[in-house]
């Protein structure tokens, strides 16, 4: 049985406090590793390490501190396939979803190669009578960033890269489901020459995240996961005097007009409701055809895609579709809340609630399924199922449909199908969501724009990677000078000449 260990001031540590936490493989429903959960203490005295490395490396240059950045997308292109295979044989996402998941944190890295730039002040020349006027980007100092199971790589990347940039050291509490990649990324972050300590990872459960929250030498907490955790952490941390930026939940909404490419749609509904076995944020959830007609060819060609989808295990190859939820929690949670769909009356028009895999019957498996007639005061439409579940509500209007979207609770993504630029143009100016698709199914934005939802998706004022990034963890100092021109006569300065 494989022991993980906290990744603590540049090498693997092993954990004192005796307390593990079982890390399953999800396709088996075996556990491969046991993780060590940090006590208060020990992440207090993460914290305090991280505080004593983070002043030298925040007076090194941006440039060196770039060339960091550089070096490691060099090293993440080099253990791309060691990197995808410990992802998947942790969360259970197929090879490709894994090399994805590692992808677009690498493209943050990427963007992180800016911070000269990205870092520059302003300045004013001649504000007043010998006055100058110029700010600075200075960092906040330790940081925390609490990430999620659902991309173990791309999560922490998102966050760890450009609090580093800016100047940061970084305590990173992964989650208890996958932690090895993200204490591999921390090992290549040293050998792409992070001073040893301003990356650290502790792992833990709610006792480390309080510490962390309560610890006053943590400026800025950055949190991904639940709309309920989310809003627990940013009240305690910016009760605690702290930044504080919480992702929570979502329940994305893709409408698809009568003049839509019903092909393309449901193409489109593969990938964006059942990839990743439904784990995404961004995750199409529900479909919102628009009139009766435009229901039943989309749900006419749902059908067959669906009961084609492939399920299976990471190792049986690229092309499978999606693997196993993350653990038998899960499974069981997405299982009841289908249940609860056919008690209030959704019709489930594909059934895989029996599915099971020979050779995997203790896995996390959950088949694909499919509801047709979903009304908005169904749990199924409600909550966050995070899982391979994809439920259909009818609109009778375009109205109708954008006001689904518009009022639920959750406000991360959304998208809409149409050939019509006028309503798609509508649609992306009134909708009240954060990231929006025209024919994009999931609308991820690239590392240089901003990523962050709307209403209860996301508690603070600044987003995920891009400008934003680089404004939350770094923190804006004004200076202004006046270097006095006096005259000296007989040796002595002449303070009259400053009058």
């Amino acid at each position: 049985m494989q022991e993980l260990t906290h990744f603590i001031d540049g090498a693997m540590t092993k954990g004192t406090s005796g307390r593990f936490s079982d890390v399953f493989n999800p396709a088996t429903g075996e556990v491969q590793a046991k993780l060590p959960i940090a006590t208060p203490a020990e992440t207090n005295d993460v914290v305090e390490r991280a505080a004593k490395a983070q002043p030298a490396w925040g007076a090194t240059n941006p440039q060196k501190r770039a060339r960091v950045m550089m070096a490691m997308v060099g090293l993440m292109h080099r253990d791309m396939d060691k990197l995808a295979e410990a992802l998947s044989r942790e969360h259970g996402k197929t090879i490709p979803d894994a090399k994805g998941d590692l992808q677009r944190g690498l493209e943050v890295i990427e963007y992180c190669i800016g911070a000269p730039q990205l870092l520059k002040g302003e300045y004013t020349d001649s504000a007043g009578p010998g006055i100058d006027l110029y700010s600075m980007r200075q960092p906040l100092g330790v940081v925390a960033a609490i990430m999620p199971f659902n991309f173990p790589a791309m999560m922490p990347l998102w966050h760890v890269a450009p609090a580093l940039a800016c100047g940061n050291s970084v305590v990173l509490k992964p989650s208890e489901r996958d932690p090895s990649v993200p204490l591999m990324l921390a090992e290549l972050f040293v050998e792409a020459g992070l001073p040893a300590g301003c990356f650290q990872v502790v792992n833990g459960d709610k006792e480390a995240v309080d510490a962390l929250l309560d610890n006053e030498t943590i400026a800025g907490v950055s949190f991904v996961g639940s709309t309920p955790i989310a809003q627990y952490i940013y009240s305690r941390a910016t009760a605690n005097g702290k930044r504080a930026q919480c992702f929570g939940g979502a329940k994305n909404h893709m409408i698809v007009m009568p003049d839509a490419d019903l092909d393309q749609a449901a193409d489109a509904l593969m990938g964006a409701g059942f990839g990743a076995a439904g784990e995404r944020c961004m995750a199409i959830s529900v479909a919102v055809p628009v009139g009766e007609e435009t229901a039943d060819r989309l749900i006419e060609k749902l059908i067959p895609r669906i009961e084609k989808l492939r399920v299976a295990p990471y190792t049986d190859g690229d092309d499978v579709d999606f693997g196993p939820v993350v653990t038998a929690e899960a499974k069981a949670r997405i299982l009841k809340l289908i249940d609860s769909g056919v008690e209030q009356g959704a019709k489930l028009v594909v059934d895989n609630r029996d599915f099971s895999l020979q050779g995997y019957e203790n896995g996390f498996f959950v088949g694909p399924h499919l509801f047709d007639h979903v009304t908005p005061d169904m749990d199924i439409y409600k909550q966050e199922i995070f899982g391979p579940v994809l439920s259909t509500v009818r609109a009778k209007t375009y109205e109708e449909a954008i006001g689904l979207a518009m009022d639920h609770e959750y406000g991360n993504g959304t998208a809409i199908y149409t050939r019509d630029g006028d309503t798609a143009r509508d649609f992306a100016h009134r909708i009240n969501i954060g990231m929006v698709g025209i024919n994009v199914p999931i609308p991820v934005p690239l590392a240089y724009h901003t990523f962050g939802g709307w209403k209860k998706s996301m508690f603070g004022d600044l987003n995920q990677h891009g400008p934003d990034s680089f404004k939350f963890y770094s923190r804006t100092k004004t200076v202004t000078a006046r270097w006095p021109s006096g005259i000296k006569e007989g040796g002595e300065f002449n303070f009259k000449a400053m009058d």
